[in-house]
Order: structure tokens, then sequence, then C-alpha cells
């Protein structure tokens, strides 16, 4: 309950609540998350799933495929340079995406739900014909569509790598029920503003979002799955400490336990991690693919 929470802890999730929710769905103004240009060398495939077309980018390959899957309000073009990279490196088959309402997929009205993205990543990758020997790559809040759909599709997920993404651990009953106000307050803010995409983005993870996240917060990463959980040293909470360490401590328990590693990547933000440090994302990639393969 929040009474448990000392006023410094619920300082530090009120000061860090404008970038919670972009640890969640990672509303960022770079300006390539507006447009989906496909990385060099690949073919673009257009799905359809109830009734919305989603766009996935592929570059030819060996499995293990790497799905790289990005943040909330970034498209497929925030894979770009690392795509590449990791296609010449590895000499997998690489997949890039846009989930519903980023980039070039269709925007789906209604709130957002895991579920959803599960599905449209499932339809996705059966077109292609992968659904086995998959490695994902996941930032931010795609790191709950990672979990859901490892738990939901045991043999599909060969391993994964999360890079600073949103794990159950985080997501305690303490700190949502905390956070509960701060989301209204937010959520009366954007209905007074223009009704962008990024916006009607962001509206959508917050219905319901206490709720949804006690349900991920249940959640348990497949055992028998590999996964390394790369973190950022520059958390979503830069201007809160406490928060910060929330975050923090939730990544370093997260990764305890069998097949799973913990990397901690010096001199990077949330939102920047992907090419200020790709060193260590390719290498992490690298490590699971050598564990796999």
């Amino acid at each position: 309950m929040v009474k448990h929470l000392n006023p410094l802890c619920r300082k530090a999730i009120a000061l860090g609540s404008g970038i919670l929710v972009a640890a969640s769905l990672l509303a960022c103004s770079s300006p390539n998350a507006a447009s989906s240009p496909s990385p060099a060398a690949s073919r673009t495939h257009k799905v359809t799933n109830a009734e919305h077309e989603l766009v996935f980018h592929v570059v030819d390959g060996r499995l293990p495929a790497l799905v790289l899957d990005a943040g909330g309000g970034l498209s497929s073009s925030y894979w770009k340079e690392l795509a590449p990279r990791l296609a010449k490196a590895t000499g997998s088959k690489v997949v890039t995406y846009d989930r519903a309402g980023e980039g070039e997929s269709d925007e789906v009205s209604g709130p957002w739900r895991v579920e959803n993205a599960v599905s449209d990543l499932e339809a996705g990758l059966r077109e292609l014909g992968l659904t086995k020997d998959v490695v994902l790559v996941s930032h931010s809040i795609a790191g709950e569509v990672a979990t859901n759909f490892a738990h939901k599709n045991p043999g599909w997920v060969s391993g994964a790598v999360l890079v600073d993404a949103n794990v159950p651990d985080f997501f305690t009953d303490e700190m949502l029920t905390a956070f509960e106000p701060v989301i209204e307050k937010q959520r009366t803010a954007l209905l007074t503003q223009a009704s962008t995409k990024k916006n009607r983005q962001l509206l959508a993870v917050m219905v319901d979002y206490a709720a949804v996240h006690r349900v991920f917060h249940r959640l348990a990463w497949p055992q028998d799955v590999p996964v390394t959980a790369i973190v950022a040293s520059g958390t979503p909470f830069a201007d809160s400490p406490d928060a910060a360490k929330m975050w923090r401590d939730a990544q370093v328990r997260f990764a305890q336990g069998p097949n799973r590693k913990h990397v901690l990547a010096e001199n990077t933000t949330h939102e920047g991690i992907v090419t200020e440090r790709p060193e260590i994302i390719a290498g992490a990639v690298d490590d699971v693919l050598k564990a796999v393969r």
C-alpha cells in the first residue's frame, strides 16, 4: 500500500512520473520515430492481423532469427544502424517491425493491451515462417511484449536480450498504488492537448495502467530460455535517485536465477542506449546465439 512508502520514495515516483510512462511507452521525440525506412538490404512484408496492417522488415540470414522490437513511440527505424550490424556480424536473419500505431503500421483504437501486441507479433512471425529459433531483442515496453510472448509460446523463443526493458519485478503493488494519481494527472493533461499519434499512444497505455501492470508483475520469465538484461546507467528516472534505484534493483532481481545475465551499460541513457553503446547489445546478442546454436 502507498502508506508503506516513505515520503522520499513517494517524491521520487512523482518526480519520475513523466518518464515512467515513457519507460512503458517511450514517447520519444526523436526525428527517426516518425518514419520507418527499411534497413539496408532488407525486404518489407505487410501482414494483416485482426483487420489492421503491420509492417515487417527482414534481412535474410540463418536461424536463430533476431527479432528487434523498439520501445513505445518508436518505429523499426530505431534499429536502422544496429540491424545491419547484427546481420553482418552474426549471419542471422534479422527482423524489425512497427507495432500497431507505430511507424508505418496501422493505428488501432482503444486501450493498449500486451495481448494484442503479442498477437500481432505472432501473426507476423508466422507469415515469415519463423515459428521457432527466435531470439527477441526488446527495448523498453517491448520487454512486456517479449515476456508475454515467451510465456505464451514455449519452444518458439530460443533466447532474449532485454535492452533497458520493462521487467515484471519493477511493477510492485506498492509502486503502482503510489503511481495511480500521477497517471490520472498525466491523462487529464494529455486530454487537453492536440490528438497526435504520440498522445493517442500515451493515452492508450494509461488505460487501466495499474491493473494491467499488476498482472504483468505476476508473470515469470521461462527458466529454460536464456535472457540477458542490459541496463542503462542512466535510468528513465534521471532526476529521481530513489525511483532510479527501484528500477535498477528490479533489473538485478529479474536477472537472478538460471539462464539469466545482468549487464550494466555505462554512459548510456534509457532512450539512447542502442546508439550510445551498440557494441554492448551486439555482444549480448552474440553470447545468446552461442548459447542456443
